[in-house]
């Protein structure tokens, strides 16, 4: 059983939520269904490291907004953690338990229904903030990227109907890759979730790369006890080329570049 979250002052989360919710048994603060529970929280989903304390389940899905700088309008789904300081939730050095499947039919069903999210950019990010303490695959899923978007109902609720699909259907297994390289929307291996053949994993970005050490990289391959390759952005891997190639070669993992 798995467990939607909301923060309730996330527009965007909480407005999936209701959503989703609305025709659900409510049993105190949780609302239960037939394939997964939700519930809404009152504190904000990136700090949400107390969760399992109170709310036992298999895996967490938290439904939230999506920000950017740039503004760009994007759909967007990541697993979370800090390969470096924890400035947005988490803790520092820590990465989640990823959920690859569900992540990779939650992007082919957007994907498939793209002609009626025009507006977007339909994209991964790389793994990012909290919650990292969870001990159970923690995945977001996100609506973007301003005030605007986050408030519209219609919208959500389109997103909210994918979720509630996916999350009411078995998962397919695939092969599930660890990825290096490129940048924060990566083009590459957002590429290879939507066409290919493999689910994906930690996706740590090259703006990172700098903070890798044998210690972070155990930490990550024991969180991605599924994986099997990683796939490694060659072109994207910077001055940590050499470092990322010798750690992968200490390992069993088969190493593809993309």
């Amino acid at each position: 059983m798995q467990l939607l979250v909301a923060y309730q002052s996330d527009p965007a989360g909480s407005n999936m939520a209701t959503f989703i919710s609305k025709n659900m048994t409510k049993d105190g603060a949780v609302y239960r269904g037939k394939s997964f529970d939700v519930v809404i929280i009152p504190t904000p989903a990136i700090s949400a490291d107390w969760l399992e304390e109170k709310y036992s389940y298999d895996g967490y899905v938290f439904l939230s907004k999506h920000a950017s700088e740039s503004g760009t309008l994007a759909l967007t789904c990541h697993s979370t953690g800090n390969f470096a300081d924890a400035q947005f939730g988490g803790n520092p050095r820590q990465v989640a338990i990823p959920h690859p499947h569900l992540q990779k039919s939650y992007m082919q069903h957007l994907w498939k229904k793209r002609s009626g999210f025009s507006r977007f950019e339909i994209t991964i990010e790389a793994t990012h903030h909290g919650p990292t303490a969870l001990s159970k695959p923690t995945l977001f899923i996100e609506i973007g990227t301003t005030q605007k978007e986050w408030n519209d109902t219609n919208l959500c609720e389109s997103i909210a109907r994918i979720v509630v699909d996916e999350m009411s259907r078995y998962q397919k297994n695939h092969d599930v890759a660890i990825c290096f390289g490129g940048t924060h929307y990566p083009q590459k291996f957002n590429k290879e979730l939507i066409e290919g053949e493999f689910a994906l994993g930690t996706v740590m970005p090259k703006h990172a790369l700098d903070n890798l050490d044998e210690n972070l990289f155990l930490h990550i391959l024991k969180q991605n006890k599924e994986a099997k390759f990683s796939l490694v952005d060659w072109s994207g891997l910077g001055k940590n080329k050499e470092k990322v190639f010798n750690l992968i070669k200490t390992t069993d993992l088969e190493m593809i570049k993309v």
